[in-house]
C-alpha cells in the first residue's frame, strides 16, 4: 500500500521537539510504501546527528518554505499558504497513493491533503493535533469575523470529507463528534511517548547529569517545552521566584525556547542557581532531564480550547516515572487524578502552584508513588509503537 503523508513540520529525534511522526512513519515504512510531503524547517535545529533525517524506507519530498515560531501571524499565514500550494502540486505529481494522511496543524496542510485526495479519487485520513481554527482564534491571530467564519466552515468540510478522523485527545474527539461527525468515523490516538528513548534515562545516566549540573541534594522542578504565549510562562516564573526566596533546596529548570525566553532569562539572572534556563534538548536526550526532576509542570492558559491539548511533555514525564502538575481543566486533569500520577493547579495562580509544590517536595514518598503509577500507565497506554499500529490499521481500513 502507498501512503502519502502531508505534514508541514517534520522533525527527527535529533531536534528539540516531540518527533511523534518519526516513530509512526518508521513503523509504517517497514510494511508499506510511504511518501512524506513536508518542509525542512526543523532541519537546521538538529542538535545532534544520531538519527537519519527521515526513517529508513520513507520517500522524502521537501518544499523550501521557511518557518519559525517567532514569526508573526501574517508571515505564518504566508508560510501555511506556500506549503499548501506546493503540497497540492506535488501531491498530483507523485505516484498515485492508496490513501492520504493529512496532519493538522496547520489546517491548510489538511486542506491540501483533501484536495489531492479528491482529484486523485483516493480516501484520506485527517489527524487533528490541535483544534484549528479554534486555537489561533482564541490567541487573537484571526482578527476578522468573516475569516473566522470561513475557517470554521473549512474545518467542518474537512471533517466531513475525510474517511476517518484521528484526534489526539478525548476532548478533541468530543469536539469533533459534537460537530455532527459520526462517532464510528473518529478514533482517539493519543500523542504518546517513545518508550525506547525513555529507557535510555538509566539511573547511571541521570546521576551523571545531576553531577554535571551541580544538582546534588537539590529537588528539581522542571518545565520542558515551548515558552509560548499559550503556556502561561509568566505564572511559572512568578512561582519560581517566590520559591527561590524561601526554598533553598528547590531548583526550577526551564528547558526550551520561545516567546517568553527573555522573561525566563531575566529571572534566572536574578536568582542564579535557583532558576536556570537550560535551552532546548534533542528529543532522545530530554528524558534524562525529566528523570532528573522530582516533579514536572505542564502548563497552559485558562482557555477551553487549550484544555483539549495532548502535550508531549505529559507523556514524556510519566514515561520516566516523574509525576506531573497540570493546569488544564480538561482530560489531563481527569487523567492524573484518576490514575494518581499527578495533581491539578488552576492556570494563572502562582500562589496555588507554590503551595502545591511546597507540600509535594516535603513528601518524597508521595512523589515516588505517583511517579511509579504514571510510569506504569505510560507503558500500558502511551507507547507510540502501539499507537503507530493503531494509525496504520485506520489507514489500511480506509482503503477498503
Amino acid at each position: 500500500m502507498h501512503i502519502a503523508v502531508f505534514s508541514q513540520y517534520h522533525t527527527s529525534p535529533d531536534c528539540p521537539a516531540t518527533s511523534r511522526h518519526y516513530t509512526l512513519l518508521a513503523h509504517m515504512a517497514r510494511t508499506h510504501r510511504v511518501t512524506l510531503l513536508t518542509t525542512p524547517a526543523w532541519k537546521p535545529q538538529q542538535l545532534t546527528h544520531e538519527f537519519l533525517w527521515v526513517p529508513a524506507g520513507v520517500e522524502l519530498r521537501e518544499a523550501q518554505v521557511p518557518y519559525e515560531n517567532k514569526m508573526g501571524p501574517s508571515r505564518r499565514a504566508l508560510a501555511f499558504a506556500q506549503y499548501a500550494a506546493w503540497a497540492v502540486r506535488e501531491g498530483l505529481r507523485i505516484d498515485k497513493p492508496d490513501v492520504i494522511w493529512g496532519i493538522s496543524t496547520p489546517l491548510t496542510a489538511a486542506w491540501a491533503a483533501a484536495q489531492v485526495a479528491r482529484w486523485r479519487r483516493v480516501p484520506w485520513v485527517f489527524e487533528v493535533q490541535d483544534l484549528w481554527p479554534s486555537f489561533p482564534i482564541a490567541m487573537g491571530a484571526v482578527p476578522t469575523a468573516l475569516a473566522r467564519q470561513q475557517l470554521f466552515r473549512l474545518e467542518k468540510r474537512l471533517y466531513q470529507s475525510a474517511r476517518h478522523v484521528l484526534p489526539l485527545s478525548p476532548d478533541m474527539t468530543r469536539y469533533v463528534t459534537e460537530l455532527g461527525i459520526a462517532p464510528e468515523k473518529v478514533t482517539t490516538v493519543l500523542n504518546g511517548t517513545d518508550l525506547e528513548l525513555a529507557a535510555r534515562a538509566t539511573p547511571e545516566t541521570v546521576a551523571k547529569l545531576r553531577r554535571e549540573q551541580g544538582l546534588a541534594g537539590m529537588q528539581v522542578i522542571l518545565y520542558a517545552g515551548t515558552f509560548g504565549r499559550a503556556n502561561d510562562i509568566p505564572t511559572l516564573v512568578a512561582a519560581a521566584e517566590a520559591m527561590a526566596a524561601t526554598e533553598p533546596e528547590a531548583v526550577w529548570l526551564f528547558l526550551g525556547h520561545g516567546f517568553y525566553e527573555p522573561l525566563v532569562a531575566a529571572a534566572a539572572a536574578r536568582w542564579p542557581g535557583r532558576i536556570r534556563l537550560v535551552g532546548g534538548q534533542a528529543r532522545h536526550e530530554v528524558f534524562n532531564w525529566f528523570a532528573l526532576a522530582a516533579v514536572s509542570v505542564v502548563s497552559f492558559l485558562d482557555m477551553p480550547v487549550l484544555d483539549t491539548n495532548s502535550p508531549a511533555k505529559l507523556y514524556d514525564s510519566l514515561a520516566v516515572g516523574t509525576p506531573v502538575i497540570v493546569t488544564n481543566r480538561g482530560w489531563t486533569k481527569s487523567l492524573v487524578e484518576q490514575h494518581g500520577c499527578g495533581w491539578y493547579v488552576p492556570a494563572g495562580d502562582a500562589e496555588a502552584l507554590v503551595g502545591q509544590l511546597r507540600a509535594l517536595l516535603g513528601q518524597p514518598d508521595k512523589l515516588a508513588t505517583a511517579g511509579k503509577r504514571g510510569q506504569h500507565l505510560a507503558i500500558q497506554e502511551f507507547d507510540r509503537q502501539q499507537l503507530a499500529a493503531t494509525v496504520q490499521q485506520v489507514l489500511e481500513k480506509a482503503t477498503q
